[in-house]
């Protein structure tokens, strides 16, 4: 089979690889057909996590079960599936509130060493019952895809953010994951959501479903919008830095700051002494996904949350080495690369 591994700073190749095994009696395998880029596989490609071997890339994935093994109950052989990005053992105490964070046997990412890329022909899937759910009738091909990670975190960041109904909101970082937590940031009650990201053809594309843009860093335009005060919520989709810095300073007093941006593996200076003396709720998290999709899934087909305009690029999975100079480019034009085997 073909697989997209990468091998150091921005040196994506397309690798031919021997089929992988049925992962045990409870494990699946799925001929993807179609996969995506993430924000966080940027970090493999940026050179921000060192690795010794060449990694199998990918945790966004679709595709049609050929092979299940003896013990599975809900799949079976031509399901058309999604599969989450975060894996638990699906046995487990954790797991049986569906969210594999949760797993007492620690959660694995596809495409991150632990398991195989899911930027490939074919992907082994473990505890398949648990990781995979049959496509339902009316979601696309996008809104699955959705599902299997950026959706469900962007969701999950909403949740998370504790916004009143009618408060205020600030996304900042208006990639894919950043545009689902605005979606969903307006379902969850926000009345008002600033969108802050540096580049002004991502803060258009927001503007356009509602928000109201400002250029990055924001934290001066958002107290002087809100009178001084500061947002309700913060969403950061980033999680550089800077970005939390503007997090912690553009929130209001008791407010929460929710994050699920991907940091680098230096430590961030915690203004902690500003954030207790003004009660800030810190919250960072990775994305329960599998809990998510009951949420999300009638919200989809009802027509209520619209993902519509997130994928903007799609190539062949041959192209990955250009699919990723584009995510990189992170352009007002180009949000999220679609791959097809």
């Amino acid at each position: 089979m073909r697989t997209v591994v990468i091998d150091g700073p921005r040196s994506i190749r397309v690798e031919h690889r021997p089929d992988p095994a049925l992962p045990g009696p409870d494990g699946a395998i799925v001929a993807v057909t179609a996969a995506a880029i993430c924000g966080s596989d940027l970090h493999f490609y940026e050179g921000d996590y060192p690795f010794a071997d060449a990694v199998a890339l990918g945790h966004e994935a679709i595709g049609t079960v050929v092979a299940a093994g003896s013990e599975l109950r809900r799949i079976k052989v031509g399901d058309s599936v999604l599969v989450s990005s975060v894996a638990g053992c699906g046995a487990c105490p954790g797991c049986a509130t569906r969210d594999p964070v949760l797993c007492y046997s620690g959660l694995k990412i596809f495409g991150s060493g632990a398991l195989g890329g899911a930027q490939a022909d074919l992907l082994a899937v473990p505890a398949a019952d648990f990781q995979l759910l049959k496509i339902p009738e009316g979601i696309t091909t996008e809104q699955a895809l959705l599902l299997t990670d950026n959706l469900a975190t962007g969701w999950a960041a909403a949740q998370r953010a504790d916004i009143p109904y009618g408060g205020t909101v600030a996304v900042i970082g208006l990639g894919a994951v950043g545009l689902c937590a605005l979606r969903s940031a307006y379902l969850q009650g926000a009345a008002q959501v600033f969108a802050v990201d540096r580049v002004d053809g991502r803060r258009q594309r927001a503007a356009h479903w509602g928000a109201t843009p400002i250029a990055a860093p924001a934290a001066e335009a958002i107290l002087a919008a809100t009178g001084g005060r500061g947002v309700d919520a913060v969403i950061d989709a980033v999680a550089t830095d800077a970005s939390l810095t503007d997090a912690l300073n553009a929130v209001r007093p008791g407010g929460t700051v929710s994050v699920v941006g991907v940091h680098d593996l230096q430590p961030f200076p915690l203004p902690a002494l500003s954030c207790l003396i003004r009660s800030i709720t810190l919250r960072m998290t990775t994305a329960p996904v599998q809990r998510t999709w009951p949420e999300l899934i009638p919200l989809l087909t009802s027509g209520r949350l619209e993902v519509d305009g997130i994928f903007t690029t799609t190539l062949p999975l041959a192209e990955a080495a250009r699919g990723y100079a584009t995510a990189e480019s992170r352009t007002g034009e180009h949000v999220k690369i679609l791959l097809t085997p």
